[in-house]
């Protein structure tokens, strides 16, 4: 019986074979339905009202306390720790020995020697593991994703007040005008009656809050936040709708987690259970590379670039630092589909011949990690990580990694979409035939609002 990652990968005839036919399609998102209204509707609220996003149940959150949390992070961080202090938060980014990314979580700087990360478990875990077999004098605590948990609770929960309105739901909901912060710094607040930390963030270029606190805090928090944005048109965002703001916002979500191969890693595959998200996670699309590796991605293919500073000693430093002097990265834009070749593929849903991969509205994302190759001539010259239609751009969008010289905005490509001979065995894949859509290379963020509001980093306008 497997009991670890490195068994389950060590009984694989070709690990992307088996990546590829993995029995599990995208991340869901439990604890909230589907729709609260519609999709389309709940869309058109963040750009034109204002949503309330409920994230207390996707995502894993960890907790890092202790006299040594702060150099550890730093370690394991491509970021730079000066300046950073209590009440900030970051994009927090690992990369592995080889400089390749691990994933990439949000790390709230709570108090002090006391930090919480949330976002997906490949991060999470790697921090996890350097927390058990280091030299670091600190405790960690993970608080499991709602669908992995069996009691019904968790330790906070977290919501988000994104949209033009935000901050007028925020003053109703506090009683108080809103502080006036920078991006990514921390205030309190109180809602419900309850003492609520507070994040300045964004998810679809919107200013906003993201708000947590203790888990039987939740309903309170909840109704109080319902109540004070029924006059602003406040939504209630569902799952459908909450994976697709990220088309409009520009963060690719689906890096694969880079710790399949090399040598270094083994002791970490080692420690990886065998039903771990590596173990256990799907990749989908239309590129099939010889080898893993084919899949990895650098801090620059996902506009982590400004996120790498050479200021600290952390894991990968020397690799990134032999990337940097290269400089033949590839550069993150929005691919703007054809609105006649997405209808063509979608009419062939409405024939009895050869179909195209059926493209669902608004995600058309159908497993954890999407490649799919982006053409120019019939030669790749890209890689698309995500597809979605945004109401309100009506278009299909999709996140994509462009290499040097095909990143100009305006650029036609294709989109090579659906797997070869017919599909995968995943279960999200009927049989089809693989089709060209073609594409404008587009900025990223797409939405105009997110250029133009965001702070400097991955989201500002290429």
């Amino acid at each position: 019986m497997t009991q670890n990652l490195a068994n389950v990968i060590g009984a694989q005839a070709n690990l992307v074979d088996f990546l590829r036919n993995q029995q599990v399609g995208p991340n869901v998102y439990p604890g909230v339905p589907a729709e609260y209204s519609n999709w389309r509707a709940e869309q058109w609220a963040w750009g034109h009202t204002a949503v309330l996003y409920n994230q207390s149940y996707h995502m894993v959150d960890l907790a890092v306390r202790g006299p040594d949390a702060f150099k550890m992070l730093e370690y394991l961080g491509i970021n730079t720790f000066k300046n950073f202090q209590p009440d900030r938060a970051k994009q927090f980014v690992p990369v592995t020995p080889d400089g390749y990314v691990i994933g990439d979580v949000i790390l709230f700087y709570l108090d002090e020697n006391e930090f919480n990360l949330v976002g997906r478990a490949p991060t999470i875990e790697w921090v996890e593991y350097h927390a058990a077999t280091g030299n670091w004098n600190v405790t960690v605590e993970r608080d499991e994703r709602w669908a992995m948990r069996s009691d019904g609770k968790r330790n906070s929960y977290r919501f988000q007040i994104q949209g033009p309105n935000a901050m007028k739901i925020i003053e109703k909901a506090t009683g108080k005008t809103p502080p006036e912060l920078k991006f990514f710094h921390m205030t309190r607040m109180t809602i419900g009656g309850k003492d609520v930390r507070a994040l300045r963030h964004g998810m679809a270029g919107q200013p906003g809050f993201e708000l947590f606190g203790p888990w039987e805090d939740y309903g309170a928090v909840h109704a109080a936040l319902v109540e004070a944005g029924k006059e602003f048109g406040m939504a209630l965002v569902g799952g459908r709708a909450y994976s697709s703001n990220t088309l409009e916002s520009g963060w690719i979500p689906s890096p694969l987690p880079a710790i399949y191969t090399g040598e270094a890693l083994a002791p970490y595959r080692e420690w990886l259970s065998a039903n771990s998200y590596e173990a256990k996670c799907s990749v989908g699309g239309s590129y099939v590379p010889e080898t893993v590796e084919g899949y990895y991605t650098t801090p620059w293919d996902l506009g982590y670039g400004p996120f790498v500073k050479f200021d600290h000693d952390f894991i990968g430093r020397a690799a990134l630092e032999k990337m940097h002097a290269a400089g033949n990265h590839r550069t993150k834009v929005t691919l703007a589909l054809d609105n006649e070749d997405v209808m063509r593929v979608q009419s062939s849903a409405l024939s009895k011949g050869d179909r195209a991969k059926f493209m669902e509205y608004p995600s058309a994302v159908y497993a954890m990690h999407p490649f799919d190759q982006v053409l120019k001539d019939g030669q790749r010259v890209g890689l698309s990580t995500w597809i979605g239609y945004s109401a309100n751009e009506g278009k299909f969008l999709t996140l994509a990694m462009m290499d040097k010289g095909h990143e100009t905005i305006g650029g036609e490509v294709s989109l090579l979409w659906g797997e070869p001979n017919g599909g995968t065995t995943k279960p999200t894949v009927e049989p089809h035939v693989q089709t060209e859509i073609k594409a404008v290379v587009s900025p990223v963020p797409y939405s105009e609002v997110a250029r133009d509001a965001y702070a400097e980093g991955w989201r500002t306008q290429k």
